[in-house]
C-alpha cells in the first residue's frame, strides 16, 4: 500500500509561490486518510458481522434440524458409556390389576476399587471389613497391595454402606451408579415375579435383566424405553394373592405337608388372580438354583407349574362330562361298578377295596368310583379320550406368561391302550400341573369353551372354541355340587358361596418305579358360586397328613378341601362375591280346579 505524504513538497513549495498557507494542505490531507481509514474500518467490521451471522445461521440451523429429527423419530434408550460395551439404563414397573405396585427400579450404587490410587492399602481393607464384615480381610490387603488396577468389593450397596465407605478417605474406593430392582411386597408372588439381576457391567451403570419369571418372560417389553412410563399390567391381585398365601402357608403346616401350591382363575377370561407356591424365596435376595438333590425341595420351584403330577380323582369330571356330551350316558344313567375288573390283565379296584355296586353317573363322581369311572371311559374310546384331553390343553406345556411354564409339559403313556384309557380316567397315568387343571375345570365352569391362562390383565371375556355342550358342562357342574353336599368334600362348604368342586388323593411315584407308601400327592379342584361359577381354585398339598384324629389321614377331603375353603371363605369378598342364597329347584306342583 503506498500512502500520499502529508507535506508532499511539490505542493508545499507551490503554495509558497502563490501565497498560500502550507499548513492547510497538511491539514486537508490528514482530514483524507482519517477518513480512508475510517472507511477501511468500517468494511472489516462489516465484513466480520457478515461472517458471525453466517455462522450463527448455520448453527440455529443445525440444532433446530437436530431437533426436528429428534421430535419426529422413535426415542433412543439413555445409555451408560462402558469401555467395550453398551449398557441400557431404564425398566419398566410391574403392577396388580388395580396398579399396585409390584416391581420397580431403585437407585443405588456398587462400590469398586482402584488399588493403584490407594494411600494406604491395608488401612482401608481393615476399615472395609467394620463395613462389611463378610469380606476376607487376607484376600483385600492381597488384591490392594498386587499389580490389579480395578476390582469391585460390592455389587450393591445401601446408602448407609455408602456413606460409611465415604468417611474411609481412601481416594481409590469410588462408587458406581446402579439401578437395582426393587420388589417392595418381599416375598409375595416371588414365583410369579421371578426376579431380575445385572448383565453388562461398569463404572457408569449396570443393565438389569430378568433371570426368571414374568421379569424374564417380559424382559423384552420392561426394557423398551418406548414403556417407561407404560408399567406392565398383570392380572394378579395382591391382596387376594397376600390373603391366598397366608392362608395356605398355614394349611400346609397344619396338615404337615412339605409343599403346597394353589392356583386362581377367572373362568371367563383365563386371568391368574392369584397362584402361590411354597416353600417360597425374596425376590430381592433370590437364593441360588440348587444343583443336587430333588428339583421339587428347592423353593425356586414353581409347583403351581412345573409340578407335574398324576393328580388322582379330579379327572374324573372329565370322563363323565364327555361321556354326557356324547350322548353315552345321562347324569342319572345308572353303571355298574361292583367288581371284579379287570383291563388288560390288571385289577382294577377302589379305594380301601369299596364296592359302590350299580351308581348312576353323578353317584360315580359323588362317591369317586374308580369303576364306574373306567367304564365310562372304556364306552369313550381311547381315541375320542385323547381328542377331548388335548382339547383342554393336557397334551402341552400351559401358556402361561412365565418362563418356567413351559418345562411344565405334562406326562403321557407311551402307548395309549385300553389300561392307559381306564386308569386316566381317575387321574393315573397322566401327569399335569395345578395350572393345567384350573384350565380344564374353567371349561367346565365357564360352559364349555376353553380357557387359555394369562398373567395379563384382560379387558373383557376370553372364551376359546366350544370344547362340551352347555348342557353337559351344566351336567358336571351339578355333579361337583353334590361332591360338596353329598360326597368326599363335605368339608368344602362355605356358607353362601355355594362350592362344588372334586377330591384327588395319587400315590407319589417312586424315583425307581411304583409307588412310595404313605405319601401322597392331595388335590381340591373347585368352583364358586357352583350355579354361576366366577372363579375356579386348585389346592394341592405335597405329602399332607392330617394327625388330629387316633389314625393319621392322608386323603384330600381331610387335607386340601379345609385348606381350600377356609381360602375361599376369606378371598371371596376380597373379590366383590356377596354371600347369597343357592337357587333351589322347583318343586313339582299340580293345579287342579275344586268345585
Amino acid at each position: 500500500m503506498i500512502r500520499t505524504p502529508l507535506r508532499p513538497l511539490a505542493r508545499i513549495l507551490e503554495a509558497r509561490q502563490k501565497g498560500e498557507n502550507p499548513d492547510a494542505i497538511e491539514r486537508e490531507n490528514t482530514r483524507i486518510r482519517h477518513e480512508q481509514m475510517r472507511d477501511s474500518a468500517r468494511q472489516r467490521a462489516e465484513g466480520r458481522l457478515l461472517v458471525l451471522g453466517v455462522f450463527f445461521f448455520c448453527a440455529f440451523t443445525v440444532v433446530g434440524a437436530r431437533m426436528g429429527v429428534m421430535a419426529t423419530t422413535d426415542p433412543t434408550e439413555p445409555r451408560a458409556a462402558a469401555p467395550g460395551s453398551v449398557i441400557s439404563a431404564t425398566r419398566a414397573d410391574i403392577v396388580d390389576r388395580n396398579g399396585n405396585l409390584l416391581a420397580t427400579n431403585f437407585e443405588t450404587h456398587a462400590l469398586y476399587a482402584q488399588p493403584h490410587h490407594m494411600i494406604d492399602p491395608e488401612r482401608a481393607a481393615s476399615k472395609l471389613m467394620n463395613v462389611f464384615p463378610d469380606l476376607d480381610h487376607d484376600r483385600l490387603v492381597r488384591d490392594f497391595t498386587g499389580k490389579r488396577k480395578f476390582l469391585w468389593i460390592k455389587k450393591k450397596i445401601s446408602p448407609e454402606q455408602m456413606q460409611a465407605v465415604h468417611e474411609i478417605g481412601e481416594p481409590g474406593l469410588l462408587f458406581a451408579p446402579r439401578d437395582m430392582r426393587l420388589y417392595p411386597n418381599g416375598p409375595l408372588a416371588a414365583h410369579i415375579m421371578g426376579g431380575a439381576s445385572f448383565g453388562k457391567e461398569g463404572v457408569h451403570g449396570a443393565e438389569v435383566i430378568g433371570v426368571a419369571g414374568a421379569e424374564k418372560y417380559f424382559d423384552d417389553y420392561l426394557r423398551d424405553p418406548a414403556n417407561g412410563n407404560k408399567p406392565l399390567e398383570l392380572s394378579l391381585d395382591m391382596t387376594v394373592q397376600a390373603a391366598s398365601e397366608r392362608i395356605l402357608y398355614g394349611g400346609m403346616k397344619l396338615m404337615n405337608a412339605k409343599g403346597a401350591t394353589s392356583v386362581l382363575m377367572d373362568v371367563h377370561t383365563g386371568e391368574v388372580i392369584s397362584a402361590v407356591s411354597l416353600p417360597s424365596f425374596d425376590p430381592n435376595d433370590r437364593p441360588h438354583a440348587a444343583v443336587t438333590g430333588d428339583a421339587s425341595d428347592s423353593p425356586l420351584f414353581n409347583r403351581s407349574v412345573q409340578g407335574v403330577y398324576e393328580l388322582g380323582s379330579v379327572f374324573k369330571i372329565f370322563p363323565a362330562a364327555q361321556a354326557i356330551d356324547l350322548g353315552l350316558v345321562t347324569a342319572d344313567t345308572v353303571i355298574d361298578t361292583a367288581g371284579p375288573m379287570k383291563v388288560s390283565g390288571f385289577r382294577i379296584g377302589e379305594f380301601q377295596n369299596k364296592n359302590y355296586g350299580e351308581q348312576t353317573v353323578t353317584g360315580i363322581i359323588v362317591n369317586s368310583s374308580n369303576r364306574g369311572s373306567g367304564r365310562l371311559a372304556m364306552q369313550i374310546g381311547a381315541e375320542r379320550q385323547q381328542a377331548f384331553l388335548k382339547s383342554l390343553g393336557f397334551f402341552e406345556p400351559t401358556p402361561f406368561e412365565i418362563v418356567e411354564a413351559s418345562g411344565g409339559k405334562p406326562l403321557l403313556p407311551k402307548r395309549w391302550e385300553e389300561l392307559s384309557t381306564v386308569t386316566i380316567s381317575y387321574g393315573h397315568g397322566l401327569s399335569s400341573s395345578p395350572m393345567h387343571l384350573a384350565a380344564g375345570y374353567s371349561t367346565i365352569a365357564n360352559g364349555g369353551r376353553k380357557i387359555v391362562p394369562t398373567l395379563l390383565k384382560q379387558n373383557g371375556p376370553k372364551l376359546g372354541e366350544r370344547v362340551m355342550s352347555e348342557g353337559a358342562a351344566a351336567d358336571a357342574r351339578m355333579m361337583l355340587r353334590a361332591v360338596v353336599t353329598e360326597g368326599t368334600a363335605s368339608f368344602g362348604e362355605v356358607p353362601g358361596y355355594h362350592v362344588g368342586g372334586k377330591t384327588g388323593t395319587a400315590d407319589k411315584p417312586g424315583p425307581r418305579g411304583g409307588y412310595l407308601e404313605d405319601k401322597v400327592i392331595n388335590t381340591f379342584a373347585s368352583m364358586f358360586p357352583a350355579h354361576d361359577p366366577k372363579y375356579v381354585l386348585i389346592v394341592t398339598l405335597d405329602e399332607p397328613v392330617e394327625t388330629s384324629g387316633e389314625e393319621p389321614r392322608r386323603t384330600a377331603g381331610w387335607t386340601a378341601v379345609p385348606v381350600a375353603a377356609e381360602m375361599i371363605r376369606r378371598i371371596a369378598p376380597l373379590l366383590g362375591l356377596r354371600p347369597t342364597v343357592e337357587p333351589g329347584s322347583a318343586a313339582d306342583i299340580t293345579l287342579s280346579s275344586s268345585n
